[in-house]
């Protein structure tokens, strides 16, 4: 538990590469999977990572979470702006949540600028594209060894 890191996804990340690769490019999800696997193992982490069109599935993920991982990151995507469900579940969790988003949420449609899951996130990072995931995994590194 002391280094796992659980990376959630929410819906329509599953097109990753191929849905509107001007806004998301085109690394698909499986290639940032790869990618967060290989960096967490150089920062002593190790991660799960579960994508799911089904906000009940990632509920389901956080609760499981709370027993096997030290860390959340989760990208939402159309949740962060539906879901307080998803608030509540990641306020169960003790350990530390980053938000992740691809596109920055902020230069997008007035709907999209408020996120439920920011305000149980100890930090957000938006526009970066798919390295948001490391960054984060970065981030994460220096939380839990502080």
């Amino acid at each position: 538990m002391a280094n796992l890191i659980t990376i959630l996804n929410g819906p329509n990340l599953n097109l990753l590469g191929q849905r509107e690769p001007e806004k998301y490019g085109t690394t698909t999800l499986a290639e940032v999977e790869s990618q967060c696997a290989a960096l967490a193992g150089e920062l002593g982490l190790a991660t799960e990572a579960f994508q799911s069109n089904h906000e009940g599935a990632l509920l389901d993920r956080i609760h499981a979470a709370r027993e096997t991982s030290a860390g959340i990151i989760i990208n939402p995507a159309a949740y962060s702006h539906t879901s307080v469900a998803l608030f509540d579940a990641l306020s169960s969790f003790e350990g530390p949540v980053l938000e992740v988003h691809i596109s920055n949420i902020h230069r997008r449609e007035a709907f999209r600028h408020h996120s439920y899951v920011s305000a149980r996130a100890e930090g957000v990072i938006a526009g970066f594209g798919t390295e948001g995931y490391l960054l984060a995994l970065r981030r994460m590194a220096s939380l839990l060894s502080a």
